[in-house]
Formats: C-alpha cells, sequence, structure tokens
C-alpha cells in the first residue's frame, strides 16, 4: 500500500503543478544594493510574499490571465509589474527607486533663509524679532543680525551684500509693498511701518530668489501673516515712546484682528541728549486691521488694510557755517490695502493670489521750498502650483503693476509724473531626483508699458544631501529692476538694471543646531548714473557697472547651554561699482567689507526673565574726502555696538521689556558731510554724520486680557 501512494504521488505531481505559476526574481536600490522585507503581491489579491535579507523572493499562484504585481517598502515608490500567469516561471529582477519624504528630502537653500512654523531650519521667528535688543521691535533690525547684511546707521533700511537699500523688495503674503519704511530726512534712519506681531514668518533671501518674485537687484523679504490667531484676546502697550490697543476676535473659521498705535519722540528726546537738533521731533499714528476667513477645508482668504500718519521737524546746518541751518518739515500720510487667498483643491492642485494698493504722500518744506511726492502702486497676482507627483512640482503665475508717481513744486505751480503699467509671468519647477538631490528651474518675463521694454531673467537651483543630513547647493540668477521713481520721473525712458548671482552654500540644520557658510558673486550691468554736480540729475543714464563678491557664515545653537539661545554671523563683501555719482568703479559707503554679530538670549525660571545681548561691528564706512585725490578715499573708524535687554514677566498676561541700544555710548559715525565751496583756508569744512544720540533706551508694558489669565502677547509668536 505504501509503495502504491508513493507511486501515485509521483504520477499525479506534473498534473498538480499544472495552472501554478512560479513568480520569483530580486530587489535591489539604485545602487544595486538588496532590499529585504519589500512586500511583493499580486494587486487585488492576498497572494504574495516578501523579500529576504538578500533581496530574493519567491512564491506560487493559480491564478491566471493578466494581472499586475506589485512591489511596495516604506521609503520607495510602489512599482507595478504586468505579468501573464500560465502555469509557466516569471523571473522579475526589478529596482525601486526612493520615495519623496517632503520630511526628510533635501531643500533648496542657496540664498534663502527661511522661517516658518512648518519649515525644519527657523531662522528667525517672529519672537526672535520682537526679543533681540537691538531690534527695538523693529522687523529689518532683526534681520540686520543675519548673514549678507550691512547695519548702515543713518538709513535704518536692508543694505545686503554691497547692494544699496532700494535693490531689496518687500513683500507681504505674495504681494509687494511700496514704501515699506517710514519717510524720514536725510541721515536720520527709518524704520519698517509694519507690526512683527502679525507675521507668522518670513523669507530672507540674500541672493538668487524665486522666480515668483522680481525688480530686486539684491534681495527679497516676503513676511506671510498669522493665518488664524490663537484666541480672543485684547492687548494694551504702554512705552516710553507712546503706546498701543489692539482686540482679536476669534470664530469657528473666522477672525478679525484690530490694532492701534501713537508714538511721540518728544517727551523723550526732551529727556535724552540728542545729537540731532529737533524743531518737532518724530511723530506718529497709525490703524491697521487683519480679517481672515476660511472656506472649506483648506481655503483661506485674509483682508487687510493699515493707514498711517507721521511727521517730523529737523534742524540741518551746513558744514562750515554758523546758526541752526536749514529746517526740514515732513508730513507723511500712508494707506495700503490688501486682499490674499490661498485655496488647496486636491491633492494635485493648489491656487493662491490676491491684490494690493499702495498710497503714500510725502509733503516736504526744504529749507522754504515746498515739495510733494505721490506714489501709487497697483499689484494683481495669480499663482497655480500643480503636483504631478511626489517628484515633480511646477508653480506658474501671472501678475501686472501699475505704477503712477507724481511730484511738484507747490508754491511754483510746477509739477510732473509717469505712469508705467507692468505685465509679468513666471513659471518655475522643482525635481525630486532623488530624497538627496532636487533641481529647481524657473523664468521670469517681464514687459514695462512705458519704455516698451521686455525683459527675461532665468533662475535655477541644485541642492545635493549628505548621509550626514547636511547638504550643498549651488544657485544661479538673472535679475531685473527698474530705477527708483525719483529717477524715472526725470527721464522717463530709463530701462532695467541688471544683475547676475552665482551662490555655492552649504547648511546643516541637526540637534537644534544651524550651520550655514556661503560664497557668492554678482555681476551688476546698467546701474544708474548722473553727474554729483547736476541739481537737475539732467544727466541721468544707464552706464553703470559693478561687482560684489564674497561669503558669510551663520551658526545658531539652541542646546549647548541650557536655556540659552544664541547666534553668531560673519559677513565679508568686496562690492565695488560704478553708480550713482561716482565717476570710477569704487567701494560705495554703504557696503563695509567686514560685518559680524552676536545675539544671545538667556532664560532664568527663577526670575521669570529673559537677559539678551547683542553685539555688532564692521570695519568702517567709506567716504569721499575732496580735500584728498580720488573717490571713496577715506573710511571711518570701526562701527560698534552692544545692546542689552531684560523682559520680565512678572504675571503670566504681564510683560515688562527694557533695552538699550549702544550701551557703551560709543560715537559711531557713518561718514562726513562736507560744504561745497573750500573756506579761508582752502579746506573743504565738513561735519560728521552719526547717531541720533549716544544710547537709545526703550521701556514697554504689555497688558493681555483674555478669558485665560495665561495668554499674553508672545502666544501668537
Amino acid at each position: 500500500m505504501k509503495t502504491l501512494t508513493t507511486l501515485t504521488i509521483i504520477i499525479l505531481f506534473p498534473f498538480c503543478l499544472l495552472g501554478q505559476t512560479i513568480i520569483k526574481g530580486k530587489v535591489t536600490n539604485k545602487n544595486n544594493e538588496a532590499l529585504p522585507g519589500v512586500n511583493i503581491f499580486i494587486e487585488g489579491t492576498y497572494e504574495g510574499t516578501s523579500s529576504s535579507v538578500n533581496g530574493e523572493f519567491q512564491f506560487q499562484t493559480e491564478l491566471t490571465g493578466s494581472h499586475q504585481l506589485a512591489f511596495q517598502s516604506v521609503g520607495f515608490k510602489k512599482e507595478l509589474h504586468t505579468v501573464s500567469l500560465e502555469g509557466n516561471e516569471i523571473v522579475i529582477n526589478t529596482s525601486l527607486k526612493e520615495a519623496i519624504d517632503q520630511m526628510k528630502a533635501v531643500t533648496i537653500t542657496a540664498g534663502g533663509m527661511e522661517a516658518s512654523d512648518v519649515k525644519k531650519a527657523v531662522v528667525l521667528k517672529p519672537i526672535d524679532i520682537v526679543t533681540t535688543p537691538s531690534a527695538i521691535g523693529d522687523i529689518v533690525g532683526a534681520f540686520q543680525t543675519l548673514p549678507g547684511t550691512s547695519n548702515v546707521g543713518n538709513d535704518g533700511r536692508l543694505f545686503v551684500r554691497g547692494g544699496d537699500a532700494s535693490e531689496t523688495a518687500i513683500f507681504i503674503d505674495g504681494l509687494k509693498v511700496n514704501n515699506a519704511f517710514g519717510t524720514t530726512a536725510n541721515n536720520v534712519p527709518s524704520r519698517t511701518r509694519f507690526s512683527p506681531n502679525m507675521f507668522k514668518g518670513s523669507f530672507f533671501s540674500t541672493g538668487g530668489y524665486s522666480a515668483e518674485y522680481g525688480q530686486a537687484l539684491s534681495s527679497a523679504l516676503v513676511l506671510n501673516s498669522i493665518d488664524m490667531p490663537v484666541r480672543s484676546q485684547a492687548d494694551i502697550s504702554l512705552m516710553s515712546l507712546g503706546g498701543g490697543v489692539s482686540q482679536t476676535l476669534v470664530g469657528k473659521r473666522n477672525s478679525i484682528s484690530a490694532n492701534a498705535n501713537f508714538f511721540d519722540l518728544g517727551p523723550y528726546q526732551n529727556l535724552i541728549n540728542q545729537n540731532f537738533d529737533w524743531e518737532r521731533a518724530p511723530h506718529s499714528w497709525d490703524a491697521s486691521i487683519l480679517g481672515r476667513q476660511q472656506w472649506g477645508n483648506s481655503g483661506m482668504l485674509k483682508a487687510f488694510f493699515q493707514t498711517e500718519s507721521s511727521g517730523m521737524e529737523i534742524w540741518q546746518a551746513e558744514p562750515g557755517e554758523l546758526g541752526r541751518g536749514d529746517l526740514i518739515k515732513i508730513n507723511n500720510n500712508y494707506n495700503v490695502g490688501q486682499l490674499s487667498f490661498k485655496q488647496i483643491k486636491n491633492e494635485e492642485w493648489s491656487f493662491k493670489g490676491g491684490l494690493s494698493y499702495t498710497l503714500n504722500n510725502d509733503q516736504f518744506d526744504l529749507g522754504g521750498l515746498k515739495v510733494e511726492q505721490k506714489t501709487q502702486l497697483f499689484h494683481a497676482k495669480g499663482v497655480a502650483i500643480r503636483d504631478f507627483s511626489d517628484a515633480f512640482s511646477t508653480k506658474i503665475g501671472v501678475e501686472t503693476f501699475w505704477n503712477k508717481y507724481d511730484e511738484a513744486l507747490l508754491d511754483e505751480n510746477q509739477s510732473r509724473g509717469f505712469e508705467d503699467p507692468q505685465a509679468n509671468a513666471f513659471v518655475e519647477s522643482d525635481y525630486y531626483i532623488s530624497n538627496d538631490l532636487i533641481l529647481r528651474g524657473g523664468l521670469r518675463a517681464g514687459y514695462s508699458n512705458l519704455i516698451n521694454e521686455q525683459w527675461l531673467d532665468p533662475r535655477a537651483s541644485l541642492s545635493y544631501k549628505f548621509q550626514h543630513e547636511g547638504q550643498i547647493s549651488l544657485a544661479y540668477g538673472k535679475f531685473s529692476q527698474l530705477a527708483e521713481s525719483k529717477y524715472r520721473v526725470v527721464n522717463n525712458s530709463i530701462g532695467n538694471t541688471e544683475a547676475t548671482h552665482y551662490i555655492l552654500n552649504y547648511f546643516i540644520h541637526k540637534n537644534s543646531r544651524t550651520f550655514r557658510a556661503e560664497a557668492f558673486h554678482k555681476d551688476y550691468d546698467n546701474l544708474l548714473t548722473f553727474d554729483g554736480a547736476d541739481m537737475n540729475l539732467s544727466s541721468i543714464s544707464l552706464n553703470g557697472f559693478g561687482k560684489a563678491s564674497g561669503f558669510d557664515v551663520f551658526y545658531r545653537d539652541r542646546k549647548s547651554i541650557k536655556n540659552t539661545d544664541f547666534w553668531i554671523t560673519y559677513s565679508f563683501v568686496d562690492s565695488k561699482r560704478k553708480f550713482a555719482h561716482y565717476e570710477s568703479e569704487v567701494q560705495p559707503s554703504f557696503a563695509p567689507k567686514h560685518n559680524a554679530s552676536l545675539v544671545v538670549k538667556h532664560f532664568v525660571s527663577s526670575l521669570n526673565s529673559q537677559f539678551g545681548g547683542s553685539f555688532s561691528v564692521n570695519d568702517g564706512f567709506a567716504y569721499t574726502n575732496p580735500n584728498f585725490e580720488g573717490e571713496q578715499n577715506q573710511r571711518t573708524k570701526s562701527f560698534q555696538s552692544l545692546s542689552l535687554s531684560w523682559s520680565y514677566l512678572p504675571k503670566p498676561n504681564l510683560i515688562i521689556h527694557f533695552a538699550c541700544n549702544n550701551v557703551l555710548g560709543r560715537e559711531n559715525q557713518f561718514g562726513f558731510d562736507y560744504a561745497n565751496q573750500v573756506n579761508e583756508q582752502g579746506i573743504f569744512a565738513s561735519s560728521p554724520v552719526g547717531q541720533a544720540a549716544p544710547r537709545f533706551l526703550f521701556l514697554g508694558v504689555f497688558l493681555t486680557l483674555s478669558t485665560d489669565k495665561n495668554a499674553n502677547q508672545l502666544n501668537n509668536l
């Protein structure tokens, strides 16, 4: 019987295999390394197996016909192979491609420093801005501690890598804002108009920025407003310079925030000796409202409006002349309104865009000469983003600008102005070759109706991530920018100035530590020039050129010292240009070669206090002394400023903040003003351009009223 059973099995075995298919093979990665644990199965069934430690697999199936054989593993793209099951043996050797994990994938870092709640490497959040001692709550004041910037204390605006302040554009929620700094007198520093409390994050580019943004030769600062506040609350601010109130109401799907502030430096400057001769110290008031409405599961609509009025009166003496000089009076009225949206339609499509309008009106009394300047900017923008796969996405957008500028001599009844409608389009694509390698390419096109000129700016970036999580990036870009309105109104035919950027970047963020090193080179063409002795600027042309090369280093550490956050910055820039009134290619007055800063913040829990310190230094500012031959032939002494701050929370809803700039009282100078003619001794008399006062003191008390007694003004930051 046993022999018969064995014989039966031997006879019937071939017939048992009839209709069964054997599927086998090997699974590897792109480097031809074996992949163990890969799930291999026939789609829609439970039939399959897993690869062994050496990547090999084998299983049998009684299914027949055409089917999809799936290969699936965490971290890799699912792969499908069509197989015909006919009772035969099928051998499939395949190599799986990495899936793109956005949390682990490489990102473009060349030229860009991003701070938001969704990025792995946060540089400056709004709370960093308001607690940086030297900034005194000013957005740009905090960014001046970052690499690539220069602290030009008699101006206050943002100077980046040897570029003039006019070469930096500021955007809010993707829409351009004109006249983002308050109007001021010559050599009196300005501040940004907007409170850092309204922003959740920022993107600050020191060069090579996205094709989405244009009309900036050096830098783009993109500020993104808070989507939805944490809670309803009222805030009261009492400061040594003024005060403010705000109210935020939050519903289930909407919110509204209203703010009003008043500032007057008069009482403060009557107590503290000033280097400026004020007739009426700077004063201002502003009011703003920001509404937000969610729609659907992933849509957001924001409406923002701000109005502001400010003024000052200052005596400015002429070098070598007796008396107080000329009385300069300035009155400014400013309005900005924005409507922006963003919508994620599905896994493939998302949209964003909006409308903005800026109106700035300045009235000057320049020693009896009354001048009015009026600037208007309308910006409309629409952007569509398509994710074709987890490895490839494209952003395409169109936008239009309408610029209008008018100026007038009021007593002489003379005026002039211009209008310039502009059209722009851009496209930019990201291609993740792998988790470790990304390529970005973009193209931006523009057209100015006033000068009937077109331009095309290509941009590209490549970034590779190492196994130790550091990454290296390369970036190239061409950037175009029309001249400032005060020059275009003199000569309407002036076209674009141009800059070409080349950037090499290394970046790593790990264990609450960030290190960033970047080398760069910029070539400038068609820079604006004019004869310095030509008061009417009739000699304006685009005959200038220049270059800027250098490197910068940034290190931030929040872990090595308990309860301490600090960052260190060093920048070297060798900038030379022939532009403005310069007759040769020289180092501009706003571009020191060496710039460094240190910011330290330490929290002492037992005292409910945060102590901060910041120190900034550069090697001085070049200037032209007409008593010697050549241009930019001398340099001021090194700029140095130590600032300290103390933030105290006596109650969870009460913050007391004290800060002092230039604690040591160093007499920093930014250059010299010279007389137009020699004096009796045959020399050009001069007067130094310095700070408003040896030190600046600030004291603020901030109270929050809400149902949550633990809430304060830092919650939304």
